[in-house]
């Protein structure tokens, strides 16, 4: 929708991304990894456009549904014993293509909640597929980075912002 109407609501089309944390961190990677490029005979005009992300950010996302997932999440998304199959669909490590987009993750290493192992899966699936990538290994503040203050929180916000910038999703101040 934001894409169909970005002219009329002045959003360039081309700089639409996504971001999530933690579980919502593997929404947005299912919006980076599932997705289509839009059926242009659709009668609706929203339905004519892809709605591939053109970045995506993912901060202390869950991202694997396999033994290293957060089992709570994934209960809630599939299930209490879903299929072998679509535990892989929804274990976005194993979803990377070269299609999927350039993205940026965050993840403390002590983060005893969500392991920092499903920040490194899919960046590595990233790397392997010559998507741009930037992992952020945050040293610690754990889950949710000591309530979304201090340091950390403070590290991945610089570095995400210089990020977009040199990606030229975000232009410098001043700048359109």
């Amino acid at each position: 929708m934001v894409r169909a109407k970005g002219r009329k609501w002045n959003v360039n089309p081309k700089r639409i991304g996504i971001m999530g944390f933690s579980a919502g961190g593997h929404l947005a990677s299912t919006a980076a990894t599932h997705f289509d490029g839009g059926n242009s005979h659709a009668k609706d005009p929203i339905d004519r456009i892809g709605c591939r992300p053109e970045f995506a950010i993912l901060i202390y996302p869950v991202i694997t549904m396999g033994s290293l997932t957060h089992s709570g999440s994934k209960e809630r998304l599939l299930g209490v014993d879903p299929k072998i199959e679509i535990v892989e669909r929804f274990s976005n490590e194993l979803q990377v293509t070269d299609k999927t987009p350039p993205t940026f993750l965050a993840h403390a290493q002590d983060d005893d909640v969500v392991s920092p192992e499903n920040s490194r899966m899919f960046y590595d699936a990233l790397i392997s597929k010559k998507i741009p990538a930037n992992y952020l290994k945050l040293s610690s503040c754990g889950h949710g980075l000591n309530g979304y203050k201090g340091p950390m929180w403070d590290e991945w916000q610089t570095k995400v912002l210089i990020w977009l910038t040199e990606k030229k999703y975000l232009h410098a101040k001043n700048k359109q």
